[in-house]
Order: structure tokens, then C-alpha cells, then sequence
């Protein structure tokens, strides 16, 4: 005697050729977008050698005597990805670690909805936030008894104001996701570890967070890629300088940003400005792809599997 069905219901292949026909919109669009890509930079480089586009030249490639030197919106990229790491993953992770072992169930019923909240607010308000009172605030307190560069007053927009406002927006992501992680680990690791005299926090730091650690590089992964990929927040309040810097009050420039600007901008189609926006997206995409390769790797390999 078999379980299986005579034959097959009409329902369950309509809903079988759904599936199929979603999954394959998504590997489509995929595809598209790298087309989209591609063309557009080949044309790129057609005209413009790969030595000078990854070069320490300036950037100014809608200059009149126009510079390709793309490591300058690159370094711009990766500064503020590093300013918003330092307020997002140790924020986000200690949020997660309160919900899944400190908060009792009152508190999770207000912390959650607000970290929703949070996630939910559009960029662009995040950018006026940053541009109108974070970035005020910290110019007009800024130390200027801080030695050399360090105590030069920033100007309307600089890099330290993107990156906080940023590493909150980054915060709901990185919480998240690391506290759904820490919450499938088994209970019964909790209770061995209380009943061998642990304490909260031994149990939430030797126990939860190594046995969560697949999911919390997954949620630092998506927080990261977030941060590489906002456009707003640093289009409004990182400038629009194309500064190979690390000092939070220098203005700089990501790229994005010079995607966002030039984009919306009065370029000609066509031209190599043009097809630079298409180069600099293409860089973008294989960085994005290379961060979340390493993640995929990452974990797979402490990945820990339960019963």
C-alpha cells in the first residue's frame, strides 16, 4: 500500500508551476540586472583603460579634462561601511542577545515593535536626520582642542554624522537577525549550562552567541551590505567630495552616492559620463557579491545543526 496520490491533483501542479515561475522571475531579474551592467561597462572600458579606472588618480569623471580614479569612491565607500560597523554590529548584536536572554516578555512586546519601527522608516527621513540635527550637533560641539586634523571643525557635511546615522539604521537588521538565530538554539543548552552554576551572562556569551554564530554572521553580513548599498543617508549627508580619508570630519563621497548624483543629473546618453554610472554599479555589484559569498562560506562552516 503507497501513501501517494493515483494521480496528481490539479491544485498541487497549479501550485508547484507557481513556485517554479517565482523562482524563475527571480533568477531572470538576476540575470537582467547583470546585462543591464555589463554592456554599458564594456562600452565603459572601450574608452577608458582598466589601469586608470582602478588608479589613485582623482575622481572627476564629469570634469573637463575628466580623471577615472574610482579607489577614491571606493575608500569613500568603505569608510562609511566602517564608521556605521562600529554603532551597528556591537548595538545590534547586544540588542539581540537583551531580547533572546535578558527581557522578559513585556519587554519584548514594546522593544520589538519599535526595532520595527525602526527598520521600517524611510532613508530619506534617516538623511534629513543626519543632515539637519545629528550633523549640526556635531559640528557645533565638535572638540576643537583635538590635535592637528582631528580639531579642525567639520563643515555642513562630513563623514562622522553619515556614519551614526547609518549604524542606526543598520541596528533593526543586525538585531533581528541575530536574535531570531539565538532564539532557535535548543533550550536544553540553557538549562545544562544554568545547571552546571553558569551564569546569565556565561550562558548568553559561551552558550547562545557560539551556538547562534552562523546566524549572527548572516545578520552582520546583511547589515553590511545594507550599509554598502544605502544611497540617501550619504547622498544628503557625507557630501560630495571624493576624499581617500578616515577622519570623521572630512566630507567624502561612496559610491552611490556618485551614482544617485550623476544619475539624476544632466548627463548626456552615451557618453563616457554616462557609462561611467555603469562602471562605478558594476564594481558595486561584485563587491556586494564577493561580502556575501565569504558570508555563505562562513556559515556554512559553523553552521551547527540541532535535533
Amino acid at each position: 500500500m503507497t501513501l501517494e496520490a493515483s494521480r496528481s491533483r490539479i491544485g498541487e501542479k497549479v501550485i508547484v508551476a507557481w513556485l517554479f515561475l517565482a523562482a524563475s522571475v527571480a533568477v531572470l531579474i538576476t540575470i537582467g540586472i547583470v546585462f543591464a551592467l555589463v554592456l554599458p561597462t564594456i562600452e565603459f572600458f572601450r574608452t577608458v583603460p582598466i589601469d586608470r579606472f582602478f588608479s589613485m588618480d582623482p575622481w572627476g569623471p564629469l570634469f573637463a579634462d575628466p580623471t577615472y580614479g574610482v579607489i577614491h569612491i571606493v575608500g569613500g565607500t568603505f569608510a562609511i561601511v566602517l564608521y556605521s560597523s562600529i554603532v551597528a554590529l556591537p548595538a545590534g548584536l547586544g540588542s539581540a542577545i537583551y531580547m533572546s536572554e535578558y527581557a522578559g516578555p513585556r519587554m519584548r512586546k514594546i522593544l520589538q515593535p519599535l526595532l520595527e519601527i525602526l527598520e521600517g522608516i524611510p532613508t530619506v527621513v534617516y538623511g534629513i536626520f543626519a543632515l539637519f540635527f545629528v550633523g549640526p550637533v556635531l559640528k557645533d560641539n565638535w572638540p576643537t582642542w583635538l590635535p592637528g586634523k582631528m580639531g579642525e571643525e567639520p563643515g555642513f557635511q562630513f563623514l562622522l554624522a553619515a556614519g551614526l546615522v547609518l549604524g542606526v539604521m543598520v541596528i533593526p537588521t543586525v538585531a533581528s537577525v541575530a536574535s531570531d538565530s539565538m532564539n532557535a538554539v535548543p533550550r536544553a543548552l540553557r538549562e545544562a549550562a544554568y545547571g552546571l552554576g553558569s551564569t546569565r551572562m556565561q550562558v548568553a556569551t559561551k552558550v547562545v552567541v557560539p551556538s547562534a554564530f552562523s546566524g549572527i554572521v548572516a545578520s552582520f553580513v546583511l547589515g553590511l551590505s545594507r550599509a554598502v548599498g544605502e544611497t540617501m543617508v550619504v547622498l544628503m549627508a557625507a557630501g560630495a567630495m571624493a576624499n581617500l580619508t578616515l577622519w570623521p570630519n572630512d566630507p567624502i563621497l561612496t559610491m552611490t552616492a556618485f551614482i544617485g548624483r550623476t544619475a539624476t543629473g544632466d548627463i548626456s546618453t552615451g557618453g563616457t559620463a554616462y557609462y561611467t554610472v555603469f562602471a562605478v554599479g558594476s564594481l558595486l555589484f561584485l563587491i556586494t557579491l564577493t561580502v556575501n559569498l565569504i558570508a555563505i562560506a562562513l556559515v556554512r562552516k559553523y553552521r551547527e545543526v540541532y535535533e
